[in-house]
């Protein structure tokens, strides 16, 4: 197995292209055709993990957070980047980050932190615009089963809980091959009428290129004629942050000292008391003071987060109830998450849950 394989797994779960655009991920050091011994899954790359990887002989870091974030102008071991890097590189070392792909993905990290609050009715609390496509083209009439089934095998057509789904118009198509074409209809230099259906099917972004590859490989004109546009749709399935409700109403106080407990936070910030029940609950983790605005528009009783400043506790308004776990304890089930996906697509091979704490805040 070289790494690119373990990559392509990876997209299964949370498609780079979902990533948000001021992010970094991806593979970050090595070369995807390197071969995988073993494969250590942690929060964070800092040297510990490196040493870690090391003395476990594995040669691929899947690493939530990117330990490049912005560009490096010089390798000279004066930062922890840097000298995490040259590590890397030293001992043959490849490091993958997933990031908000992994954020955004409906079974991510907000998933995770639901799934510890036992939330149920869950979905995305910002979802994502301009992830959904629509492929047009125009294929002769006696072809059509063949491309429109090319085109659900590689993903397209699926919307929600359906699959195969298409529309089609029939309509009239005419063409004139000068003396360089090769036409699979008529004739070059006469102008053919062909009994056309104009196809049109959606797909998620992520697959366009496969999409695009499907429609080339059975379409038997010479020039295929499509055009592809974005849609505004709102893709409920990807996007940041998630809503869900609790089994049943429970006062403030004693939600919040679940939380700290379940959450395993020393510390917990939070707004003002309101005095009222929680029961529906917004989250996102890691920075998400962004989404305060987006919990008390979906009704949420309290939104958990992390990285809130002293002026964001005021957006509560009376509205809500905002809580800080921290950061890392806001994420630190990640790790599980990937380990446990890479182990059910990869059976029998070395994937090792980190045991390096890299969180770099301490309390007293």
């Amino acid at each position: 197995m070289i790494v690119q394989d373990v990559i392509n797994h990876l997209e299964e779960l949370s498609p780079i292209a979902y990533a948000e655009d001021f992010d970094n991920v991806g593979l970050l050091v090595g070369n995807k055709k390197s071969e995988v011994s073993g494969i250590l899954v942690t929060l964070d790359t800092i040297e510990a993990v490196i040493d870690e990887a090391i003395d476990k002989n594995c040669n691929l870091i899947v690493s939530f957070h990117p330990i490049i974030f912005s560009g490096l102008k010089k390798l000279t071991g004066n930062s922890y980047v840097e000298r995490v890097v040259m590590k890397a590189i030293k001992h043959d070392i490849s490091i993958f980050a997933i990031h908000t792909a992994l954020d955004n993905a409906i079974n991510g990290v907000n998933d995770m932190i639901c799934e510890q609050l036992g939330l149920v009715n869950r979905k995305i609390l910002i979802p994502q615009n301009a992830t959904i496509k629509k492929l047009t083209t125009y294929v002769p009439k006696n072809e059509l089963n063949t491309v429109r089934d090319a085109l659900f095998q590689a993903g397209a057509g699926a919307i929600g809980n359906y699959d195969n789904c298409s529309f089609n118009v029939e309509g009239i198509g005419t063409f004139n091959g000068n003396e360089h074409s090769n036409p699979t209809k008529g004739k070059k230099g006469i102008t053919q009428e062909e009994q056309e259906i104009k196809l049109s099917v959606i797909f998620a972004k992520h697959l366009q290129s496969r999409i695009i590859k499907a429609l080339f490989k059975v379409h038997s004109y010479e020039e295929v004629a499509y055009e592809i546009v974005t849609l505004e749709n709102k893709n409920q399935d990807i996007g940041m942050g998630m809503v869900g409700e609790l089994p049943k109403s429970v006062d403030e106080t004693s939600f919040l000292k679940d939380l700290k407990s379940k959450m395993k936070t020393k510390a917990i910030r939070h707004s003002q008391l309101l005095n009222k029940p929680i029961q529906k609950v917004a989250v996102l983790g890691g920075s998400g003071s962004f989404a305060i605005s987006a919990s008390i528009a979906a009704n949420a009783d309290v939104f958990i987060t992390a990285d809130l400043k002293y002026h964001d506790f005021f957006q509560a308004e009376n509205s809500i109830l905002l809580v800080d776990i921290g950061h890392y304890e806001s994420e630190q089930f990640t790790k599980s998450l990937l380990v446990a996906y890479l182990t059910k697509k990869i059976p029998n091979f070395a994937i090792v849950l980190s045991n390096t704490n890299t969180n770099p805040v301490n309390y007293l």
